[in-house]
C-alpha cells in the first residue's frame, strides 16, 4: 500500500545511509540488496546483524502489547500511522494493519525493511533515516517510535521528537518508548552487539516531549529482560502523548 501523505525519499535515495550511489536498491520480493561497499549507519549495522532475533527477544514484552492496545483504542477507523524504527514489522505494524489502519514504516536497517515487507505486506516500509526524512506537517493521525532513538545524540532525539510532533495532525497521537537512563554516548553490548547509547532519565524525557508541543496522556515504566542469552534486565518507559492544538 502506498502512503499518499508523506514526502519520504524513495529507497533509491538511501534515507540517510552513508553509501555510494546505487549501493542500496529495492529487491524484487520486498527485500533490500546492499552492495559490499555500503557504509551503513551504526544502528543499521546492529539491527542488520540481529534480524529476527530482535523480534523473538522482545516478543514477550507485555508493556509493549499494552501500549499497542491503548493506541488502537484511541485511533479512529482507517487512521494513517507512521512507525519509526519499524523493525521486522511485528508486533507494531502488524497489529495496526490488522485493525484496519494504514501504516508507513521507516527503518535504517535494510535487513529489517526486507523482513517487514515480507511479514506485513499490507503495510508500506521504506529504508530511511528519520533524522533526514522530510515529513509533511500534519500528515499522520498517529506516530509511534518504539526504542528507535537510543543511538542518536540528545540534540538529535529532541529534534526528532519535535519533528514527529509536527508530522501528526493537531490532536494526533505520538507514542514513544525508550530506556529511561541518564546516559550519553555510553559503550554497551546489546544482545551481543556493541552499541553506543544515549538516553534521558524518565523526567527529562517527559520534559523533552512537552517542549515538542505534546501533552503526555499516560506513561508506564517497567523492567523487561529480552529472551536472549546475552540480554540483561532493561528499564522501559512507554509514553503516550497528544499534539496540542
Amino acid at each position: 500500500m502506498r502512503h499518499p501523505a508523506v514526502r519520504v525519499p524513495p529507497l533509491a535515495n538511501g534515507g540517510g545511509h552513508r553509501r555510494r550511489r546505487g549501493a542500496v536498491r529495492p529487491g524484487r520480493t520486498g527485500g533490500v540488496v546492499v552492495a559490499e561497499e555500503d557504509r551503513r549507519a551504526p544502528a543499521a549495522v546492529v539491527f542488520d546483524a540481529l534480524g529476527t532475533d530482535y523480534e523473538r527477544a522482545f516478543a514477550g514484552s507485555a508493556a509493549h502489547r499494552a501500549s499497542l492496545r491503548r493506541l488502537l483504542a484511541e485511533l479512529a477507523p482507517g487512521s494513517s500511522v507512521l512507525d519509526v524504527g519499524s523493525g521486522t514489522g511485528r508486533p507494531t505494524a502488524q497489529a495496526l494493519v490488522e485493525a484496519g489502519h494504514r501504516v508507513l514504516g521507516l527503518d535504517v536497517s535494510p535487513v529489517m525493511v526486507g523482513l517487514a515487507a515480507r511479514q506485513v505486506p499490507e503495510a508500506e516500509f521504506r529504508l530511511a533515516d528519520i533524522r533526514e526524512a522530510p515529513l509533511a506537517e500534519g500528515s499522520f493521525d498517529a506516530v509511534c517510535g518504539y526504542f528507535s532513538l537510543l543511538q542518536m545524540s540528545r540534540a538529535e532525539q529532541a529534534a526528532v521528537v519535535a519533528k514527529l510532533a509536527r508530522a501528526v495532525r493537531p490532536g494526533g497521537l505520538v507514542v514513544l518508548a525508550t530506556v529511561p537512563l541518564d546516559v550519553e554516548d555510553v559503550e554497551a553490548v546489546f544482545m551481543g552487539q556493541p552499541v553506543r547509547v544515549t538516553s534521558f532519565g524518565a523526567e527529562a524525557f517527559g520534559e523533552m516531549v512537552a517542549k515538542a508541543g505534546l501533552t503526555v496522556l499516560a506513561e508506564e515504566q517497567t523492567l523487561f529482560t529480552p529472551e536472549h542469552p546475552d540480554a540483561v534486565p532493561e528499564p522501559h518507559l512507554f509514553l503516550h502523548a497528544r499534539r496540542d492544538g
